[in-house]
């Protein structure tokens, strides 16, 4: 019989992969995570641009992880309002939703819609919990080359990497990892969910995401905005005031055609503030950028199974999710609970965690919950960023019918919120 490492091998330490691995370990499971990144570099992320909308469930999720706690109060900001936007601003009325918007048919409502938390800070912490928890091995500065459903138990090979990333000068041979089940948590262009035969569907947008942090004048107040003007999307994200000198700070994200997006990356810092407050009607008074401009690529990603034998998805390497709806993470948690409980399930019915059928009910679970919402985004953002006549009159009769039916605020909100009101909770339960 085969001796394993682990009962779950974990292909990829972002956030998603490490909350897999603490969550399990917690549930008295064992983790074994391989990453290509050194430890270094995972103890002391450097910021990439990128803040993080986090839903009520999902900071749920990370105080159980105890990852949390371990985040600064500067990192935490809490968003109290959303506004979307159809064309240039303040042409418009726009649609306004809040934690109240919500209370259709319920009894309470949560002080704000969600919380945003710098991406590198997540990934911070998710490393610092998961190395202090005991069940959870991690092995770095591993490059997998293969990886191997097979009958009885799942197989990793890896090579070490020297701490630049590059391969070492001297060929290594692989070291091989087993256990009864492996999970790709590697991005949404996993080259391990490729070499387990699990297809994606993938969604080019051709567009370019460019993130930022940028200083202004005016209290943002908490309110998060989501401008939709066709050629450019403009979503300005509330953060908490600038720890070092109390200057408020806000995220700001620009979706722009390529060619577009390599002008704006081109411009100096004065002249790309002076087009995103100009584009911004001057809302939040002078604006000025702090720190980089990151540029990413726009690709969303749905893969055509999330489980089959011995394997499994998670994170984006499951779904890859367009960010204007900002549940790309919040999918990912949502995954790491819905895992963490089929094989707790599995291993109480004194099942085999690797098989089929102890990953159905996550496969299944995490494609109900997630389908709608892929589906949804994705005609969202074709909607809002066409500029032809019909669209144009069809976003309009959309906003004003969100603005006029309180249902309907509620319905959005409880998407923004994950604390969907209770006449959506009726429906979900209904056979």
């Amino acid at each position: 019989m085969t001796t394993h490492h682990s009962d779950v091998l974990i292909v990829g330490a972002g956030p998603a992969g490490l909350s897999l691995a603490i969550s399990l370990a917690q549930a008295g499971f064992t983790a074994t995570v391989v990453e290509q990144q050194s430890d270094s570099a995972l103890a002391a992320p450097a910021p990439d641009g990128r803040e993080i909308a986090l839903t009520h469930p999902s900071r749920d999720t990370l105080q159980r992880l105890g990852t949390w706690a371990l985040l600064a109060d500067h990192e935490v900001g809490a968003i109290s309002e959303a506004q979307v936007h159809d064309g240039p601003l303040g042409q418009h009325s726009a649609l306004q939703l809040n934690a109240a918007s919500g209370t259709h048919g319920d009894v309470s409502a949560p002080g704000a819609l969600g919380f945003i938390v710098p991406n590198h800070a997540l990934r911070r912490t998710a490393y610092a919990e998961a190395a202090r928890t005991p069940g959870v091995h991690l092995v770095t500065s591993a490059q997998v080359t293969r990886v191997a459903a097979l009958a009885g138990h799942a197989e990793l090979d890896y090579v070490p990497t020297s701490p630049a990333g590059a391969p070492p000068a001297v060929s290594a041979p692989p070291q091989r990892l087993t256990a009864p089940l492996l999970v790709a948590a590697d991005s949404r262009f996993s080259a391990t969910r490729r070499q387990l035969g699990l297809g994606a569907q993938m969604t080019d947008f051709g567009r370019t995401v460019i993130v930022c942090r940028m200083r202004h004048a005016l209290p943002h107040g908490g309110v998060a905005h989501e401008c939709f003007g066709y050629d450019r999307t403009l979503a300005v994200l509330p953060l908490p005031n600038d720890p070092q000198d109390g200057h408020p700070l806000c995220s700001v994200v620009v979706t722009a055609g390529a060619a577009d997006a390599a002008a704006l990356m081109a411009k100096n810092p004065e002249a790309f503030a002076a087009q995103v407050q100009a584009q911004f009607n001057d809302r939040l008074g002078p604006m000025a950028l702090v720190g980089e401009r990151h540029a990413y690529p726009l690709v969303a990603v749905y893969a055509q199974r999330f489980a089959g034998h011995r394997c499994a998805l998670l994170g984006d390497a499951a779904v890859g999710m367009h960010p204007v709806t900002a549940h790309g993470y919040n999918l990912g948690l949502a995954g790491v609970e819905r895992l963490t409980a089929a094989l707790v399930s599995a291993r109480q019915r004194g099942q085999d965690i690797g098989s089929a059928d102890a990953l159905a009910p996550y496969a299944q679970g995490h494609h109900r919950h997630a389908w709608p919402i892929y589906q949804g985004t994705n005609a969202i953002v074709r909607l809002y960023t066409d500029a032809r006549p019909v669209p144009r009159l069809l976003r309009q009769l959309v906003l004003q019918g969100a603005r006029r039916l309180p249902p309907l605020q509620a319905a959005i909100v409880g998407q923004l919120t994950g604390k969907a009101p209770q006449w959506m909770r009726a429906l979900a339960l209904r056979p």
